[in-house]
């Protein structure tokens, strides 16, 4: 759970961070000491000696490879598998370049969080924080304009990580369900509904979410890792067993298309939600960054896997691609059934580690403070466990589709936790402490990224939403 300092301890599984709580509610007090101030920050010419890594207490931190590991399983879930569904929607020359600078524009905005969260722990002499922390004290740091936000920005900042989280339940069970479908239909006659194949797996998602404590839900997440490792070999058998074809794929497909590619890949690579809390378990903290740093170096590979599982993949099964590649596999190849029915099994016991931010944000941030305290706790966290297991069973019933659950919520969560949020805590940190060009690249630079993050989920949204309206409830 999230300490009093922001300090944090997380298990990480696919797509998700499975962390501790991250409280919207932090003091807002402005340390002065040392310098003059201006606008109700301290100013660029305060002294400071306080280091936030020298005085980091961890339990257990990790090492180096530790971190480069847990990034990498952090980024390697149902995302990597929608990837050739995605240069389809771009087209693989597209796909390929657009894919490479997103990469870049996401491992960037990485950077300057990192960055920030280092210069405010500094300025408050804090050890650490998470990402609604640095939100709120950045908008602090701001202009008179922004600060009048710091209080709501930690409250928004959980909504979007609910949110994100709650559609990452919700890919996971129509991801469970379609690939049980998969296998289920080559041994019937008549194919069974996908809804059919959801409702069955109800009950143990409720029972696998009431499960309270980390500890007992970590060896799901060891299990699962395997599994998916041993399952991505097989499909990279399938992908690279014949030569590809560039004739009858697209190269650059209509922009129509590119809002939903988009939207796939920022869910495929974006792991914003773990960047801080892994950064503050390390046990040399500072070789996070930099340019051979833990995180350049796992971007890179996981650039490297997205761009080679989309465009392969997508120059193998071509237009008939599914929003899974596991679903373009032979159904009457053993092999490939056991794939389906292996990713199925790790992604499903993963459940509720992937539930469990979205339930302690709104258990702990918001329902256990209005109840206080009552004998009848205890009944009501699971109220409130099996409701949001429902709420993403039900999303899930109403739109079975897999590639536009992976795009609307890429779109909608991380557009804004991954390039908005990121580029305006920058702004609001160095606000008073950036002068003439240095303050124009800061101001030109950042906005540009907003702007992207804006469009982005604004344009990514609103065609997911088309896409998902013209499937599901058109006539």
């Amino acid at each position: 759970m999230m300490s009093k300092n922001g300090h944090s301890n997380a298990t990480f599984i696919g797509d998700n961070v499975v962390s501790d709580k991250p409280s919207s509610k932090y003091s807002l007090e402005l340390v002065e000491k040392g310098g003059k101030t201006k606008g109700g920050v301290v100013a660029k010419d305060a002294g400071y000696d306080y280091n936030p890594y020298e005085n980091r207490v961890v339990e257990h931190p990790t090492t180096n490879s530790e971190t480069l590991f847990h990034l990498l399983k952090g980024s390697l879930g149902t995302g990597i598998l929608a990837m050739p569904n995605a240069f389809r929607n771009a087209g693989y020359l597209t796909a390929t370049i657009g894919t490479v600078i997103i990469g870049f524009i996401c491992t960037y905005c990485i950077h300057q969080l990192v960055k920030a969260e280092y210069e405010l722990c500094r300025r408050k002499k804090v050890p650490s924080m998470n990402y609604p922390s640095v939100a709120e004290h950045a908008m602090m740091e701001g202009p008179s304009f922004f600060r009048k936000f710091a209080p709501y920005i930690g409250n928004i900042v959980n909504t979007f990580l609910l949110i994100y989280q709650l559609g990452c339940c919700c890919v996971y069970v129509v991801f469970v369900a379609s690939n049980i479908k998969s296998v289920v239909d080559y041994y019937l006659d008549e194919p069974v509904d996908v809804r059919l194949c959801m409702l069955i797996i109800l009950l143990p998602l409720i029972l696998i979410n009431w499960v309270r404590n980390l500890k007992y839900l970590a060896p799901f997440s060891t299990i699962a890792n395997g599994i998916t490792m041993v399952s991505f070999g097989i499909i990279c058998y399938y992908i690279f067993r014949q030569s590809f074809s560039t004739e009858d794929k697209v190269a650059v497909a209509p922009f129509a298309g590119f809002p939903l590619f988009f939207g796939t890949v920022l869910f495929a690579l974006e792991a914003i939600g773990i960047i801080l809390p892994l950064e503050n378990e390390m046990k040399t903290p500072k070789n996070f960054g930099g340019s051979c740093g833990v995180l350049n170096v796992s971007m890179i590979l996981i650039v490297f896997l997205y761009t080679g599982m989309g465009l392969f993949g997508y120059l193998n099964y071509g237009a008939e691609v599914e929003g899974s590649i596991t679903l373009n596999l032979p159904s009457k190849d053993i092999l490939a059934q056991c794939v389906k029915g292996m990713l199925a099994f790790a992604i499903y016991i993963t459940h509720g580690l992937a539930c469990y931010v979205a339930i302690d944000i709104t258990w702990n941030d918001y329902v256990a403070e209005k109840l206080g305290p009552q004998r009848s706790k205890l009944f009501w966290e699971y109220v409130v466990r099996t409701l949001l297991v429902l709420v993403t069973f039900l999303l899930a019933v109403a739109i079975p589709n897999l590639e536009l659950f992976i795009s609307l919520f890429g779109a909608l969560c991380l557009s804004a936790l991954g390039l908005a949020f990121p580029a305006l805590i920058q702004i609001c940190t160095h606000w008073y402490h950036r002068e003439g060009f240095a303050k124009i690249w800061l101001l030109f630079s950042n906005f540009a990224l907003i702007i992207v993050g804006i469009l982005g989920l604004v344009i990514g949204t609103s065609t997911s939403l088309s896409e998902i309206i013209a499937t599901f409830f058109s006539d």
